[in-house]
């Protein structure tokens, strides 16, 4: 099965997008963090930047290394110590490379006015230390500590982030791969039906053909006449696995008229079905099977019988109804129920409608009925 490579891209697309969009907002949250009276302060900025750029990277590594090549591969040790060493290394060179940055750049902030008649006092500017002060090496310490400790705490919070975007995204790509497969699966079950429907019409049309060349050669003749045209439907415009109502209709008719020249005026075969079709979709060959079935088992040549086909169209469903006389001895209720046919078309019916259709058979002493509903859909494509 073909992979749908448009939808690929198409997720990835999505992916960097969504990527871009919100680190681009987290790159612009320093100008807006770091204003004074309006003016921008730039070495806090930059400062801010070394660690957003160092998540950035972070962030990176773990969607489109660590995830792909360990997480989801199941290495779980493999990925935790990859995001621990890595993301402890980063913060590290990150907490050297700011400290470094800040001894050489010092920030000067401007100065503000304290009271009016008094001098404005620079920010930037710190009173000297008292005589004798020392600074303590150990509250140093406990200072860079939890600086490491909090941007490590970051840095799993963008990670987290990654994680979780990288794997609703691949939830997103999976559930879709797995629709396309449904879609395939369904298209092949369809087609095989399909081929065993059209077999088992072609066969017990030739015997209707066969028996009725003893009968009256010239309606087997056009029997013939109207088989070719049937066939052209089936090999034709039913091979796309939809077809039109009114192509549908047709074809139905066409047998109706073939069986009408095998019978006797003792058969009656009443056709009713709306003046004005709808062009809707409908799935090819879905009435063949009830209505070979009314024939095969309805039909006595020392009884007067009958089938009945009937269509109704109410509230965008399309009702459906095969009707049968039966006769005592001819027709039982393991036969009506046997042939490949009515379990292709229940399966059939199965897949394309779930639960939206309606099936029910009723099997009385002196009739046979079929009650098939339907949805009819003005775009629904039958063979994805």
């Amino acid at each position: 099965m073909a992979i749908n490579i448009r939808k690929i891209s198409h997720f990835r697309i999505i992916e960097f997008c969504i990527i871009l969009m919100i680190w681009f907002a987290v790159f612009s949250l320093p100008f807006f963090q770091n204003r004074i009276f309006g003016t921008i302060i730039w070495d806090k900025v930059l400062d801010d930047w070394i660690l957003i750029a160092a998540l950035f990277i972070v962030f990176l590594l773990n969607i489109y290394i660590f995830v792909p090549r360990l997480l989801f591969p199941k290495k779980y040790i493999k990925y935790i110590l990859a995001v621990l060493f890595s993301s402890v290394i980063i913060i590290c060179s990150v907490i050297w490379i700011q400290k470094d940055y800040r001894s050489k750049n010092q920030t000067e902030m401007p100065p503000m006015e304290i009271g009016p008649g008094l001098p404005p006092m620079e920010l930037g500017n710190t009173m000297p230390p008292p005589e004798g002060f020392r600074p303590n090496q150990e509250a140093q310490q406990k200072s860079a500590t939890r600086i490491f400790f909090d941007y490590m705490i970051i840095a799993f919070l963008a990670i987290g982030a990654g994680t979780t975007e990288k794997t609703f995204i691949r939830w997103i790509n999976e559930e879709s791969r797995r629709k396309d497969i449904e879609k395939e699966q369904l298209k092949t079950e369809l087609a095989l039906l399909r081929h065993q429907i059209n077999p088992h019409f072609l066969m017990n049309t030739l015997n209707n053909i066969h028996a009725l060349m003893d009968i009256n050669v010239e309606n087997a003749k056009e029997s013939v006449i109207r088989l070719s045209t049937l066939m052209r439907y089936l090999l034709y415009d039913s091979s796309q696995g939809k077809t039109s109502l009114n192509k549908e209709l047709q074809f139905i008719e066409s047998y109706f008229e073939l069986m009408q020249l095998r019978y006797s005026e003792k058969v009656k075969i009443d056709y009713q079905v709306p003046d004005v079709i709808p062009d809707v979709p409908i799935p090819p060959m879905l009435f063949i099977s009830f209505i070979e079935n009314a024939f095969k088992h309805g039909i006595s040549y020392r009884h007067q019988s009958y089938v009945l086909f009937k269509l109704e169209i109410q509230d965008k469903k399309l009702h459906c109804i095969v009707l049968n006389s039966k006769h005592p001895g001819n027709t039982t209720k393991k036969t009506q129920y046997s042939g490949i046919g009515l379990e292709n078309i229940r399966r059939n019916l199965d897949l394309l409608y779930k639960k939206e259709y309606s099936l029910a058979i009723s099997d009385k002493e002196n009739e046979f009925e079929v009650n098939l509903s339907i949805p009819l859909y003005e775009n629904k494509m039958f063979s994805h």
